[in-house]
């Protein structure tokens, strides 16, 4: 897989360890109980999605701890549930 120059940046700075988490514990909590939610999933779906929007995906999953799947299936689910609204 071939990265533009910003996620290859990103990348070596996980790499060397230069980036910190910004998420609190409680938002950790909030995200793991909704990957937890939603990975008891009984039906499978395919989409698809522009490079870079999974690779912004990626990114955000990596600095919230989680699968990219695990955070994909979380904004379903608050979707889904009306906890996540447009500002």
């Amino acid at each position: 897989m071939e990265f533009d120059a910003y996620e290859q940046e990103i990348l070596d700075a996980y790499d060397r360890g230069g980036l910190v988490s910004v998420a609190t514990p409680e938002s950790l909590s909030a995200l793991r109980e909704a990957a937890f939610a939603t990975s008891r999933s009984d039906q499978r779906v395919n989409v698809r999605v522009s490079d870079r929007d999974l690779s912004g995906i990626k990114a955000l999953a990596l600095r919230q701890g989680l699968p990219h799947e695990a955070l994909i299936a979380s904004v379903i689910h608050k979707y889904s549930t009306g906890q996540l609204v447009e500002i």
